[in-house]
Parts: structure tokens; C-alpha cells; sequence
């Protein structure tokens, strides 16, 4: 372990120590507290239980009286049981200050249970009058035990009364301990924090002025930096840099010219190589390579896999054309149909595409590749990511002085944000699926080609996203010749 790293480690061992020092100190006397509150709380619960089970064998042997039937006698034992075990409850609360009161307590506990079984059995035995005195009997016990509870938790309460004022005097006492606690950490922190703090920032200070002064070229001022850990061996080492950078100085400069003739072969050499790597990779040849296999598996019988590698070929040759030279809106939808042949077969029956579209519209000029995309987009969007694929609408209709293109699907539409991203030309990520024309490069393309800015028009909700591309079918000379952008 190196040696900053040891000395982060003991600041924060140390803090960690102190904090769980404290911690434990005041947990164990707020639980001490605690205890005491809770011991004396559970004196008054037990005898306060007393008179209550008292006052309820009471009224259950009376309930019993009045409706001597089995569900209240299983009252009144119940009661009676209860009153014996907060008898025992009672018993333990015993000290030198209550013997004799809590012995007479008991006592009456004795007497309320004993005067109970009497008159019950009076009363089964049809001795009316005998069972009704010992009821009165028991009823006067009960309210003796009810006073004697108040004259027992009065005698309590005097005598724990020095114990009340020890406990709020020992929680004053902790809570000062506690402030002054904090005082004394806060200190000790911040003087362990300043000597760490200033044990790495005084030679990084010295190691940072050594660094200004190599860049204003000083080269002979020697690099010392006192300390023990990592900082020290990083001075060393810069310092040997220093020396090394100062030995080779005049041998870079006699051979700089040398070097830079090398470079500039180099470069020529590598320019070379790149033209030779360009020209063996000939793009019409993977189109006559496509052209070859569909004629062989045509011959062989594969009709569909033939048609497929026709619509690739005719793909591949459509985007061999320069972007920058116009073509016929008829050209554009001929290789969106080979598109969308290829689409088919990967997504047979997923995929539905209906086309409504007027002839009369297809000699006007469009830049290249600008409906592939579209119709890209809303394949990668609106039918691959669902199960049961989707539907899409490419109509071309006349609008007397302008052709309007429309492109309409049924998928989850487009959130706004990306809606103003497309149409302000932001840039926008292109999926892993796009052959490589992204949307906001249509939209951009367009406008330089008409010279209007309302050429492309989106509109999208959860039913779907319709894009309008309307585009004048006179361009009255503009952007006829784009330049050769070769």
C-alpha cells in the first residue's frame, strides 16, 4: 500500500474510531435512561393492572348473576386468573419502603378472589341473600384495592422522586457531554485534516513551481521536494526528466530537419499505400458480384432469393450515385420499392405497405435518396420493434403547383423534442439498422435543393407519425447544377 494511501486510510481509521467512541458512549447512557424510565413505567402498569382486573372480576361476576350462563363464568375465571397473575406481577415490585403496604395490598388481592368464590358459591347453591352480601363485601374490596393502587403509586412517587431528578440531571449532563464532545472533535478534525492536507499540498506546490519553471524553458534550476511518500519519488523522477530533456535539447535540434524530411516520406509512402488499398476496393465490383449470384440462383430455382439479390444489386448501384446530382421523383420510388422488397422478405407478413400514387407527379426533380430513409425510419420505429409489425401509407399526389409526398405509419410516433431536433437539422444519432442517409441529412438536403425551408412538414401522436414532403415541381433555375462536390 503506498503511502498517501496509508495516511487517507489512518485519517479516516481515526475519525471512524472517535465517531464510534462517541456513539457507543451516548447510546449507553441514553439506554441506561431508558431502562430506568421503562422500569419505573412498568411499577405503575402493574398496579394500575390491579385495579383494573379487580373492577373487571367484579363486573363479570355480576354480568354472571344476571345471566348465569356458561360463556360469563368463562368471563369470570378468566378475570379471576388474571388478577392472580398481576398479583404475582405485584409481588416483585417489593422493597424495604412498601413491605408492609404492599403486603396489606396483596392481602386484598387474597380477599377480592376469596369473597368472589363465596359468593359464586352461594349463588349456585340458591343462598341468594348470602351470595348478594358477599357480592356487596367483594365490591367494597375492589374499591379498597383502587385506593390502595393511588396511596401505593403516590408512596412511589415520592420515593423514586430523587431518582426522577438524578435522571433529568443526567441527561443535562449528557447533553453538555455531547456539545462538548463535538468541540473536541471538530478541533481534532480539523487539525488532523490541515497537517494531512498540508503534508500533500506543500510539495505538490513545490512540484507545480518546478513545472513552471521547465515550461518557461529553465532547464538547469535542479527539482527538490522534502517528503516521505509518493509526491518525493514523482520529484525525483521529474527531476531526472529535467536532466534527460536538457542532455537531448541540442541533439533534437540538429536532427529536427532529418526528422521532418522522414515524416513527410513517411506520409507520402502511407498516402500511397491508402490510394493502393482504395483502388483494389471497387464497389462495382460487390454489384457485379450481386448481379452474378442472382442469375445463378435464378438458374438453380430460387426465384425469391434471386428477385431479393436483384432489389440488393439495384440498391447497391442507386447508392453508388453521388447524393449531390438530382434524379427523377419516378427513380426514387423504383429503388423504395426494391427498399421495401428487401424489408418484406426479412419481415414477411409483419410488414404491410400500401401506395397510392400518381404518375403524373413521378418526372419531377428530387435529390437522391431522400424517400429511403423515411420509409427507413418508419420500419425501425413503427414495425421491427413490434410483435405484429405494422402498416405504412406512401402516397404521391398533385397539389397543382407542387407534388406532395406522404409517408404515414401506425407506430408509437415521435416524441416532440426529436420532432424540432429533425426539422431544425440538429444531428441525431442513426440506429445500428440505417444504411447510413440519416433523417436530419433529408431534411437539410431538401431545403439546399428548393431553397425553401417549409419543404418537409411532421406531425405525430400515439396513433402514429404522418412525414409531408412538399416540393414545387418547377424549380425556376434554382440549384439545377450542384457543384461537383467529387
Amino acid at each position: 500500500m503506498n503511502k498517501i494511501h496509508k495516511k487517507i486510510w489512518t485519517l479516516t481509521t481515526v475519525i471512524l474510531l472517535i465517531m464510534a467512541a462517541i456513539w457507543i458512549t451516548l447510546t449507553y447512557y441514553n439506554q441506561k435512561t431508558q431502562n430506568q424510565y421503562n422500569e419505573i413505567l412498568q411499577r405503575y402498569l402493574r398496579m394500575n393492572e390491579v385495579t383494573r382486573t379487580s373492577q373487571q372480576m367484579i363486573a363479570d361476576l355480576n354480568n354472571y348473576f344476571i345471566t348465569p350462563i356458561p360463556e360469563n363464568l368463562d368471563k369470570l375465571n378468566k378475570s379471576r386468573r388474571k388478577i392472580e397473575n398481576a398479583k404475582r406481577e405485584v409481588s416483585y415490585l417489593r422493597n424495604s419502603e412498601n413491605d408492609f403496604a404492599l403486603t396489606n395490598y396483596m392481602n386484598l388481592i387474597d380477599s377480592l378472589v376469596e369473597t368472589t368464590d363465596r359468593s359464586l358459591l352461594y349463588f349456585n347453591e340458591k343462598e341468594t341473600e348470602d351470595s348478594a352480601k358477599e357480592f356487596s363485601k367483594a365490591t367494597r374490596i375492589s374499591m379498597y384495592i383502587s385506593e390502595m393502587t393511588l396511596t401505593l403509586i403516590d408512596s412511589e412517587l415520592n420515593t423514586y422522586e430523587r431518582l426522577y431528578r438524578g435522571i433529568i440531571d443526567q441527561s443535562e449532563e449528557i447533553k453538555k457531554l455531547g456539545i462538548w464532545l463535538m468541540l473536541m472533535i471538530t478541533c481534532l478534525l480539523m487539525f488532523l485534516t490541515y497537517g494531512f492536507s498540508l503534508s500533500i499540498t506543500k510539495p505538490v506546490q513545490k512540484l507545480t513551481q518546478a513545472a513552471n519553471e521547465l515550461s518557461r524553458g529553465r532547464f538547469h534550476l535542479p527539482i527538490k521536494v522534502d517528503s516521505n511518500d509518493e509526491i518525493a519519488f514523482l520529484a525525483q523522477t521529474f527531476d531526472r526528466m529535467r536532466i534527460n530533456i536538457n542532455n537531448l535539447i541540442s541533439e533534437i535540434q540538429h536532427k529536427a530537419q532529418l526528422e521532418h524530411e522522414l515524416q513527410e516520406s513517411k506520409l507520402l509512402l502511407k498516402e500511397s499505400q491508402l490510394l493502393n488499398l482504395q483502388s483494389q476496393i471497387n464497389p462495382h465490383f460487390l454489384f457485379n458480384t450481386l448481379n452474378t449470384l442472382s442469375k445463378k440462383a435464378y438458374l438453380e430455382g430460387s426465384h425469391e432469393t434471386s428477385d431479393l439479390l436483384v432489389s440488393v444489386a439495384g440498391l447497391l448501384r442507386y447508392n453508388l450515385k453521388r447524393l449531390d446530382r438530382p434524379v427523377t421523383l419516378r427513380e426514387e420510388v423504383m429503388v423504395l420499392q426494391q427498399y421495401m422488397d428487401i424489408q418484406k422478405a426479412r419481415f414477411t407478413d409483419r410488414l404491410h405497405l400500401k401506395m397510392s400514387i400518381d404518375e403524373t407527379c413521378l418526372n419531377v426533380d428530387i435529390p437522391g435518396l431522400t424517400l429511403q430513409p423515411i420509409i427507413e425510419n418508419a420500419v425501425n420505429y413503427a414495425v421491427e420493434p413490434r410483435e405484429d409489425g405494422g402498416i405504412i401509407w406512401f402516397r404521391i399526389q398533385d397539389g397543382n403547383d407542387c407534388v406532395i409526398i406522404e409517408v404515414e405509419d401506425d407506430g408509437p410516433g415521435i416524441e416532440e423534442f426529436k420532432i424540432k431536433q429533425i426539422l431544425q437539422g440538429q444531428f441525431i444519432q442513426k440506429d445500428g439498422n440505417s444504411t447510413g442517409i440519416g433523417f436530419t441529412n433529408v431534411v437539410r438536403r431538401l431545403r439546399l435543393f428548393y431553397g425553401n425551408e417549409d419543404v418537409m412538414n411532421i406531425e405525430s401522436s400515439a396513433a402514429g407519425t404522418k412525414v409531408v414532403i412538399t416540393i414545387p415541381k418547377d424549380r425556376r433555375g434554382q440549384h439545377d447544377k450542384t457543384p461537383d462536390r467529387g
